[in-house]
């Protein structure tokens, strides 16, 4: 039950009568609209929207912490971090002593793959700035293995 203005629950004596009949003349009441459901389906996927935008960007800050523990140099090597093209490089070399293992070439060519839209020569570019950023790692070898990703 709704309480207004100093109403109780129980509306049967004369203060309370006189209290409803204030409310009634001096308030704009408007009727009770009834929502449609697709005003409630938009809102509720408006929420859902929400939430999931939240999740999405707390998942990114989380992986960029991890990320600057175990290969802070790698930031900066793509435009967009989270790139498809930057996720499956990291994936297949979780490590940059994974980086430094492969040739130039081969990292270029796996870059061109991943990235069709793209030149060669940009495979090639961002080839160099991964094997540079690998080779200025301040953590060459992975202490924990627990945050690398799994294949």
């Amino acid at each position: 039950m709704i309480l207004l203005g100093g109403l109780r629950k129980v509306k049967t004596d004369a203060i309370d009568s006189y209290r409803l009949c204030e409310l009634y003349y001096k308030e704009d009441l408007e009727p009770y609209k009834k929502r449609g459901i697709q005003l409630l389906n938009l809102r509720n996927l408006t929420r859902q929207l929400e939430n999931i935008t939240g999740m999405y960007v707390q998942t990114k800050l989380q992986f960029q912490a991890v990320l600057e523990q175990i290969f802070p140099e790698y930031r900066g090597v793509f435009g967009d971090l989270c790139s498809l093209v930057s996720l499956r490089i990291l994936q297949e070399y979780p490590a940059s002593e994974d980086i430094l293992a492969d040739s130039e070439d081969t990292l270029a060519n796996r870059i061109k793959e991943l990235c069709k839209s793209r030149s060669k020569r940009w495979a090639e570019e961002k080839s160099q700035k991964l094997k540079a950023a690998a080779a200025r790692n301040p953590f060459q070898k992975t202490l924990y293995q627990s945050h690398l990703l799994s294949h």
